[in-house]
């Protein structure tokens, strides 16, 4: 009962910021330094969470690590007890047609600050996002300080591995990302079936819960390094329908915002999200046509954006090198470190980095006045 009350104070806490606060134009909590001016290198590690409850979750972390190579992360005992997996990296199978999940990328290990030359007017500072994907460093430790959580929800038949190409740069950029693996939807389950998406919402706040208790928790691994009252969901297809979910009506939210890339469908009750929340798009999508997700975005109550990306299925744009994967990544990025991190430079980016003529349209609602380009000389 203690730890339940806990728990309890904890997510009122949480709660607390999730009015006005959504808003994210205070500064960030002192916890939480400010937001990065160059990428980290990239850890990743993987523990279950309930292994032998009825609903075990797998779940892959990629964090800000350390430059140095010397020292690793224990690897005797996952967070918070949970059963700890092989801290390898995972090899994905490829994902066949239809399978909703962008293609295993191998990952270069050179990085760079990337400038998005899209958008008119002069160039603002770029967000420290590697161009070329991090090498991640399984079991690496951790950089120091705290960064804020994006949970990050997978399609059917895929799997976590298959989106690390941009979870990855995620991290790169200054956000611990944890992937659950979805038990009855997953590339590899034995019992698959897409109906189970209608119960994925409340797995990935299980999840949620998890990460709250750990960065309670003085000295655990994970725990200590995650801004646990600066949480924002994403996820892709049926990970997308997930992360709606999670703003289902009437459920109180301490997520600060939330990204759906291909998806909009209602599987927990109707969404109509107040935090800030952006929408990523194929406009020629077969498989959730992009009228969904404008319908999504129509319901925020809050302030919203929507990137469609022009003549584009269902998630091309999610591989290095495809059209439209510099201004996802960029995009994203930017609302990651508004949302997050208070870094009002990087709501300013958003227009420029979001266009690319014949590639891209950017539209919003209710967002915050960004401070016009300065002309050119």
């Amino acid at each position: 009962m203690r730890g339940q009350r806990l728990v309890a104070a904890l997510m009122t806490a949480l709660l607390a910021g999730c009015g006005p606060a959504v808003t994210t134009s205070g500064p960030a909590p002192a916890a939480l330094g400010p937001a990065p001016e160059r990428p980290y290198a990239v850890g990743m590690r993987q523990f279950t969470l309930d292994p032998d409850g009825r609903r075990p979750l797998p779940v892959t972390v990629w964090y800000p690590a350390a430059p140095s190579r010397s020292a690793a992360l224990p690897t005797g005992t996952g967070p918070g007890g949970s059963r700890p997996a092989d801290p390898g990296p995972a090899i994905p199978r490829p994902a066949g047609p239809g399978s909703g999940g962008p293609r295993a990328v191998a990952l270069p290990a050179r990085q760079s600050v990337v400038a998005v030359p899209s958008g008119s007017g002069p160039a603002t500072p770029a967000s420290p996002v590697p161009e070329r994907g991090p090498q991640v460093r399984p079991g690496a430790p951790f950089a120091a300080g705290r960064f804020p959580v994006v949970l990050y929800s997978h399609g059917l038949r895929s799997l976590p591995a298959l989106h690390a190409a941009l979870t990855s740069r995620w991290a790169a950029a200054g956000f611990v990302v944890v992937a659950p693996t979805y038990p009855r939807t997953n590339q590899r389950a034995r019992a698959y079936t897409r109906d189970d998406v209608r119960n994925q919402p409340a797995d990935a706040w299980r999840l949620v819960r998890h990460l709250v208790r750990l960065g309670d928790r003085p000295g655990d691994p994970l725990g200590a390094h995650m801004a646990v009252d600066r949480f924002a969901a994403a996820g892709h297809s049926a990970g997308g329908h997930t992360t709606l979910g999670m703003f289902a009506s009437g459920q109180p939210s301490p997520l600060r915002a939330g990204i759906v890339i291909a998806g909009g469908r209602m599987v927990a009750g109707l969404s109509r999200p107040l935090a800030p929340m952006l929408f990523v798009h194929g406009s020629a999508d077969r498989i959730v046509p992009e009228s969904i997700g404008r319908a999504a975005y129509a319901r925020c109550l809050g302030p919203a954006a929507f990137l469609s990306l022009t003549g584009q299925g269902h998630g091309e744009y999610l591989t290095p090198g495809r059209t439209g994967f510099t201004q996802v990544l960029a995009t994203t990025t930017d609302f990651l470190r508004w949302t997050l991190y208070a870094d009002r430079e990087a709501l300013h980016r958003l227009p420029a980095d979001a266009t690319a003529p014949d590639t891209t349209t950017f539209t919003t609602r209710s967002l915050p006045p960004t401070r016009p380009l300065a002309r050119r000389s």
